[in-house]
């Protein structure tokens, strides 16, 4: 697991910097409804929302995410903390802060297909890599997904199996099940039901 999580670093530093050299990553701590959160921000956006079980281990991921960069405890960001918190409170609602997440090409592209998900709907990892005309990408989709690493704002947790199942979370499965429940997904033996099936409807189309 360990492993896992320093190779999503490791390639989104190598990718566009998220090394963070000679640059300041603003960030915010706090306590939400599914437990820790922390929220960074870098000059041109929110570049993490970080969640978890404890604080110091959030911390601790920030760190390893940006490694070279001087993170820095931010009253400005505290603020984009709070809208954060409602944003996992109604996930549904949007919002309407910069973006700057840090990653691939491949991933940028995963994750602004992401966003063209309605709340309250799902898309299954096959139907994205289709969406991006990589249908045989599907396994790299669910890996961008899994080093997603602005939870929520990026709403890799609408993403599921072909069969509506919810396979894993970068952020735990049970937070994944509550953000969708808020949404108004009916979810039963860890499938999602309803309101739709997830490749009933393909999304909408990425602009060029």
């Amino acid at each position: 697991m360990k492993r896992n999580k320093r190779s999503r670093n490791a390639a989104a530093q190598k990718s566009d910097g998220a090394g963070g050299a000679a640059r300041a990553i603003r960030f915010a701590a706090g306590e939400c409804s599914l437990g820790s959160i922390v929220v960074a921000a870098s000059g041109k956006g929110v570049c993490a929302i970080l969640m978890g079980d404890d604080l110091v281990t959030l911390i601790g991921n920030l760190k390893e995410r940006f490694p070279r960069a001087a993170l820095e405890s931010s009253a400005e960001v505290r603020q984009s903390l709070a809208r954060v918190i409602a944003l996992v409170e109604a996930p549904g609602a949007g919002f309407d802060f910069p973006l700057d997440p840090r990653g691939t090409a491949f991933q940028k592209r995963v994750w602004e297909a992401l966003r063209t998900i309605p709340a309250g709907t799902t898309r299954s990892y096959r139907a994205i890599a289709e969406q991006l005309g990589a249908p045989r990408s599907v396994r790299a989709v669910a890996q961008a997904c899994g080093a997603n690493p602005v939870a929520v704002a990026i709403p890799c947790h609408r993403v599921v199996r072909s069969d509506g199942r919810l396979s894993g979370y970068r952020w735990g499965v049970q937070r994944k099940t509550a953000l969708l429940l808020r949404e108004g997904c009916e979810l039963a033996g860890g499938r999602v039901v309803a309101p739709q099936r997830p490749d009933e409807s393909p999304g909408s189309r990425l602009a060029a």
